[in-house]
């Protein structure tokens, strides 16, 4: 016989020597047999539950074995497809997990091959790269999200080798016209202002881009610095009358424009400093009061960004925002702006107010969801308990109703603007039913850690109403210690004790004492539900709650 069947057959005798000790329980109680025809059925149904909720676990798996198995098998036909292989052939009269576990290693090997090839072609493709960006040529024509063949990866091999000799070859000739360039610079005193300058002399001489475009434009470099002289004076001059223009706007007094006037004469390159930061300075005067009208247009902005949830992504869209060139046509971009998102928000602002009430609402719920598994609750005088308790059982009606209208709404909106509502770059929904998934795997966690502790806490109160039942009222003796009941537990067991009569333990057979002298068997325990919970309240609430919050 096989293990299995051995153990199913102890579980079987088990069974039964429980069924029968039941039995000998209760016609020591004098249980009557219409309530032993109730109790066996419960623990029938128990029992059942259990071994279906077993059954289907184990179909589960086998249903994931199935799955797994079809996943790889089409995993590896793509595998093979990408790699250009032949199809592996399967195996046959091997049991399920045989099947499954070969399949998978094939596939895990195929992976790895890919994987090889993939980072093969990543490191060539990095290497092609940097030579495409020194020489600013066309990349490789291949596909780097594509599995190359072995002859693809030596074809770019070879590729890659000569880019390198090109490369030499032009960085030869860049280092003589960069010599003569130099010697250029130093007769005319002249320091880098174009970026394209200061590449050529200040920067590395390996991160030059070598691009034909460039050759090119170094041979025109020496031309230029020929002409620079002449451009410095027309530069000068055009500041020149700027200033003019700017002193007249902007009623400059005399005697500031005569401690200028040596600069308005002369064009060397102090002069031109001094000339360009003069224009700067009147120019900031003259945007000094424009500055102030777009910087109070900003604010306002950013408060409708935050009404109307515009994610980091939207805001950055207005890029005049960023800007610190203030001139009268930023001023104007920004007004229009604030005037867009004013008429957007009220266009939907009932939208817009209800995403608002859920974040309320459900910020709320949680707190209260939080206060209500909180021990120190029981202690509240002021009937407190009760109103939260009610408050959180309509949040947690309210909360979908109002999901189902946002969702109305924003099904509207969308197909409106045609484009997803989004709510800090989030779509909302999305969103709503994240936080109620995981709200709901924090209260199966705390749920299970109750659980754990509650099979002690029954032992222990079931002790005390034995005790209690077979001394009588004479000898009950106080909870903890002998000392009397907790005056705050007994006044939060009060409030509470509607709720604690009404919730038998799961999954606990709560046996009460025999019969005493002035009752009779029928007032025990007329339901089972009554048999599982009314001595609970007889012997005292509060010793129960002290069991459950320990």
């Amino acid at each position: 016989m096989r293990r299995s069947e051995v153990l199913a057959a102890e579980a079987v005798s088990c069974l039964n020597k429980a069924l029968c000790h039941l039995k000998d329980i209760w016609e020591e109680i004098g249980i009557p047999e219409d309530q032993r025809l109730q109790r066996t059925n419960v623990v029938k149904n128990h029992i059942k539950n259990l071994l279906d909720m077993m059954i289907k676990e184990e179909e589960s798996l086998k249903k994931r074995l199935i799955s797994s198995i079809e996943k790889c098998k089409a995993e590896m036909d793509t595998l093979c497809l990408e790699l250009q292989l032949n199809g592996f052939e399967e195996e046959t009269g091997i049991t399920m997990l045989q099947q499954e576990k070969n399949i998978r290693t094939q596939v895990e090997a195929l992976v790895k091959e890919k994987t090889r090839r993939m980072q093969q072609l990543k490191s060539l493709l990095d290497q092609d790269q940097d030579l495409c960006d020194i020489l600013c040529s066309m990349p490789y024509g291949i596909a780097p999200d594509s599995v190359p063949t072995p002859e693809q990866l030596e074809s770019l091999s070879q590729h890659i080798a000569n880019q390198n000799a090109e490369k030499a070859r032009r960085h030869a000739e860049f280092m003589d016209l960069k010599k003569q360039i130099t010697v250029y610079m130093a007769e005319l005193e002249h320091i880098p202002e174009t970026s394209f300058e200061k590449d050529v002399v200040c920067e590395d001489e390996d991160h030059f881009c070598l691009s034909r475009d460039n050759i090119t434009s170094l041979k025109l470099l020496v031309c230029q610095l020929e002409e620079r002289k002449a451009e410095n004076e027309a530069v000068c001059e055009a500041h020149r009358e700027k200033i003019q223009r700017l002193w007249d706007r902007l009623q400059v007094p005399q005697e500031e424009r005569e401690a200028f006037n040596d600069h308005m004469v002369a064009s060397r390159k102090r002069n031109l400093e001094a000339l360009q930061a003069e224009v700067q300075r009147l120019e900031e005067l003259k945007l000094l009061n424009i500055r102030h009208v777009t910087d109070a247009i900003r604010s306002e902005i950013a408060v409708f960004w935050e009404k109307c949830f515009f994610s980091s992504d939207q805001r950055q869209a207005f890029a005049p925002y960023f800007s610190e060139d203030f001139t009268e046509e930023l001023l104007s971009l920004h007004d229009a702006e604030i005037q867009r998102l004013k008429q957007h928000y009220e266009n939907h602002k009932e939208l817009f107010d209800g995403v608002q009430q859920w974040e309320d609402s459900w910020r709320l719920f949680l707190e209260l969801e939080k206060k209500a598994t909180d021990p120190t609750r029981f202690t509240n005088r002021g009937g407190n308990l009760l109103k939260e308790e009610k408050q959180r059982s309509e949040l947690h009606k309210s909360l979908p109703k109002l999901e189902k209208k946002l969702k109305a709404q924003i099904d509207a909106w969308e197909s409106e603007q045609d484009r997803e509502f989004l709510v800090n770059g989030q779509k909302f929904l999305q969103y709503v039913e994240e936080q109620w998934e995981l709200h709901r795997i924090e209260k199966e966690k705390e749920k299970q850690e109750r659980v754990t502790k509650l099979p002690c806490c029954i032992i222990g109160c079931i002790y005390v109403l034995l005790f209690q039942t077979n001394t009588g009222p004479a000898a009950r003796m106080p909870a903890c210690g002998g000392k009397p009941p907790n005056p705050r537990l007994q006044g939060c067991n009060k409030e509470n004790e509607a709720q604690l009569k009404g919730s038998p333990v799961s999954g606990a057979l709560l046996i009460p004492a025999s019969p005493q002298r002035n009752f009779s068997i029928a007032s025990v325990a007329s339901t089972y539900s009554e048999f599982t919970c009314r001595k609970l309240s007889q012997v005292g609430l509060e010793r129960w709650t002290f069991c459950v919050e320990e």
